[in-house]
């Protein structure tokens, strides 16, 4: 009797875990089952069909716009940029207004619908601005390491021109040939970026010239030196250093001289280093020295 007790409760424990493994995957398909009816929940379908219908329309809005702007250009062309102006910012607040008619219609604002729609803005916008935090940090750090200032003369990353703007978010530089480019914080202090003249009016402006291997290194060094101090861009508190190697350029042996002088104002390095290049090339015509060229030998065999 007390065997046949025990076989049925072992029975009954058996059959009730079977029942608690089978209802597991049921449990939690009627939780899922639960949240997507939740987020069904928030979901207007009316409303939905009425945001497509916006989103239409605001696509010919746009189109209006891009056409209206682009008569305007042509015909008022002196007010061309402010029109491109008024149609970005245009086009920028109908997106904003689309957006937000549209979630308006489509979803029901209740509390639990703004907390998730609150979260999940919080999310995007934090995954967004990850890199202007970055760029936020690193102009503080510019700031207090200072590698360079406004008005220093720089290259970075292929680009060549006057510091012109450091700011929270980015550094602006105003090209050579007149380009503003924008470069962020961050970017700089990843990249080397050289500053030419650290702070300083002067700046020393290296200027390369080549000889013929056979020609005259030394009078050409002199007639170079004598170049860079008279012309009325140099600065005279510096010296004039030029040096000399011999180099392969092009096939051709050659004598490279290099000239360093120092320029009185970064603005004017190009015309300094034209007016040093067209007194040097006159001279060299003047003393007879010629570029680097092949050079024939005539070998005497004795008989």
């Amino acid at each position: 009797m007390v065997i046949t007790t025990t076989s049925t409760a072992r029975s009954r424990s058996a059959a009730l875990l079977a029942l608690i493994v089978l209802a597991l995957p049921a449990t939690a398909w009627a939780q899922d089952a639960a949240d997507f009816g939740k987020l069904v929940g928030f979901v207007r379908l009316g409303g939905v069909l009425i945001s497509i219908v916006i989103v239409l329309g605001s696509m010919v809005v746009l189109r209006v716009i891009e056409d209206v702007a682009a008569r305007a250009s042509s015909e008022f062309a002196t007010y061309r940029p402010t029109i491109q102006k008024v149609e970005s910012a245009t086009r920028f607040a109908v997106y904003i207004a689309t957006t937000a008619i549209c979630m308006g219609f489509s979803i029901r604002l209740d509390p639990t619908a703004l907390t998730v729609i609150g979260g999940a803005l919080a999310f995007a916008i934090g995954f967004a601005m990850r890199d202007l935090v970055a760029a936020f940090i690193a102009g503080i750090t510019i700031m207090f390491d200072r590698p360079f200032q406004v008005g220093d003369r720089v290259a970075y990353a292929g680009e060549y021109g006057d510091v012109i703007k450091i700011g929270l978010r980015s550094v602006q530089i105003n090209t050579l040939d007149h380009n503003i480019v924008t470069v962020p914080n961050n970017k700089i202090l990843t990249d080397v970026t050289s500053s030419g003249n650290y702070g300083e009016l002067e700046m020393q402006v290296a200027m390369d010239f080549f000889i013929g291997i056979d020609q005259d290194a030394r009078r050409a060094a002199e007639i170079i030196k004598e170049a860079c101090l008279t012309s009325p861009y140099v600065f005279l508190d510096r010296p004039v250093p030029v040096l000399a190697k011999q180099v392969i350029l092009h096939d051709f042996v050659a004598v490279a001289l290099k000239a360093r002088p120092y320029v009185f104002d970064v603005r004017y390095e190009k015309p300094f280093e034209t007016d040093v290049h067209f007194r040097v090339l006159e001279a060299f015509r003047e003393a007879g020295i010629a570029p680097p060229a092949i050079i024939h030998r005539s070998v005497m065999s004795s008989t």
